[in-house]
């Protein structure tokens, strides 16, 4: 029996584990969990009252020789409004491994039990405060040695994957019930849903689940090439430095602003490894059907990007108002896994030293802008391109480092389950489109209601959590 299948048998004991870190602190928490923590915090003598309040009071716990008695504070969740959907406990007290070590035991002696790695988290997926990608954050949450890794964590802890997964299972369950109930009732004459409508959904449902499937390569989750995308107003050079730094001819360059409608992508290599480059439209006003759909493909591709290059025309004489609507655009697209980095392109004809240009740049930034991300080129001469690619390089690198962990672990657990969605949703499309027949598309959209639900933990296994909690530490 493996450890989650232990879990899962004494899911009601009450268990109790250091839930701080092991360096020495002012603060340390010990955290209890299960049906029966009210008895055994009553048997260390801490009186709780009945009501269904959470509450929060100072108390002293006897620790025995040679500790004696401690001061606590003590944090009490009667019901299932806790972390872990159990009625729970914590106590705080000072951040000293004995002091804390000695709760632990306390608590056992007065009847819980020492909690395994991952336990508490696992709780609270079982208890369904949490899905499974949600509890995979909370490690990438603890493991997070950077800003990029712990707001990407941070967004998948709030629910942004499951969410969008969450919606696309409810949809393949509801589209699988038409489709059933349309079987029970075939010597009735009753049509529940139409081979096009049944096409039609879905198509929808296939269009979400590529969206995240892009969504988790860029994660890491099996992307060699991650996009970098090239944001600017229209003629900034925008199309000639992706040439540049392709080495390719995948973009049309010429001096007339707006020649690139679409989204353009060509492989480059930077360093010792391979990404797509993402040519936008320039940065302008809607003002036809073309360009307002220009314009949403540009802001697209800028969501899907790891790193955006801001390019601005160095020789413009309104070089600050340039600037200004680019740092407004790119907040309004701004997500926090993603890093900015700004660009002051044609060097080669503007009329003032590369210095004071970077002055000019770094004025218009916002206060937190870090002044590395700036730099200076020109793509027709080769000024500054060398060490625009090291740039590149060296931030793809600490991107790399901040996203290995947990929430990497999910976007290549997720994509796994993806691919098999994929596959059952082409295969009932398929089916319904060749007139096959309604049994064998039901057997398919089962599959895709199924694959959606690993990934979120709606349809799980024992192995599947043994894989997940195995990698937490104890008291999480």
């Amino acid at each position: 029996m493996n450890r989650q299948t232990e879990a899962l048998a004494d899911f009601e004991q009450t268990i109790v584990a250091i839930a701080s870190s092991a360096e020495p602190s002012g603060r340390g928490v010990v955290r209890l969990s299960g049906l029966d923590v009210d008895v055994v915090l009553d048997r260390m003598h801490l009186e709780v009252d009945g009501g269904s309040s959470a509450k929060r009071f100072d108390a002293e716990v006897d620790l025995g020789s040679p500790i004696g008695k401690v001061p606590i504070s003590l944090l009490h969740w009667p019901t299932e409004r806790s972390y872990t959907g159990q009625p729970s406990a914590e106590f705080h007290l000072l951040g000293s491994q004995p002091l804390l070590s000695g709760m632990v035991d306390r608590a056992i002696q007065a009847g819980a039990r020492a909690a395994r790695p991952g336990e508490f988290t696992l709780r609270a997926f079982l208890g369904g405060r949490l899905d499974l990608t949600q509890a995979e954050a909370v490690l990438g949450v603890i493991e997070a040695e950077g800003r990029g890794a712990l707001n990407q964590a941070l967004e998948q802890l709030s629910g942004n994957l499951s969410r969008p997964l969450e919606m696309m299972r409810d949809e393949a369950l509801n589209l699988l019930a038409d489709v059933e109930a349309g079987l029970d009732f075939v010597d009735e004459d009753i049509e529940f849903i139409s081979n096009d409508q049944l096409v039609q959904r879905l198509k929808v449902i296939q269009t979400q689940i590529d969206e995240t499937w892009e969504m988790m390569k860029q994660r890491g989750g099996g992307a060699s090439q991650p996009v970098v995308t090239i944001r600017g107003e229209p003629n900034a050079g925008k199309s000639f430095l992706m040439n540049q730094l392709s080495q390719s001819d995948a973009a049309i360059v010429a001096d007339v602003p707006g020649t690139t409608r679409d989204v353009v992508y060509s492989r480059a290599k930077i360093g010792r490894r391979e990404i797509r480059l993402a040519d936008t439209a320039g940065i302008e006003a809607g003002r036809c059907e073309i360009e307002r759909q220009s314009q949403q493909h540009a802001k697209e591709a800028s969501r899907q990007a790891i790193l955006r290059l801001w390019c601005v025309d160095a020789s413009r004489t309104d070089l600050e108002e340039a600037i200004d609507m680019l740092v407004e655009v790119s907040r309004s697209e701004r997500k926090s896994s993603v890093i900015d980095f700004w660009i002051a392109t044609k060097f080669d004809r503007c009329d003032v030293g590369e210095s004071e240009l970077l002055d000019r740049l770094v004025s218009r930034m916002p206060a937190d802008h870090d002044v590395g991300k700036l730099h200076v080129c020109s793509a027709l001469t080769g000024h500054g391109m060398d060490s625009l690619v090291e740039k590149i390089e060296r931030l793809l690198d600490s991107i790399d480092r901040e996203e290995i962990g947990s929430v990497l672990g999910t976007a290549a657990r997720c994509q796994q389950s993806l691919g098999r969605a994929r596959d059952a949703v082409s295969a009932a499309m398929a089916l319904t489109i060749s007139q096959q027949g309604h049994e064998f598309v039901a057997a398919e959209i089962r599959l895709l209601a199924e694959a959606l639900g690993e990934v979120t933990g709606a349809v799980y296994t024992d192995d599947l959590l043994d894989r997940v909690f195995s990698r937490f530490c104890i008291g999480k």
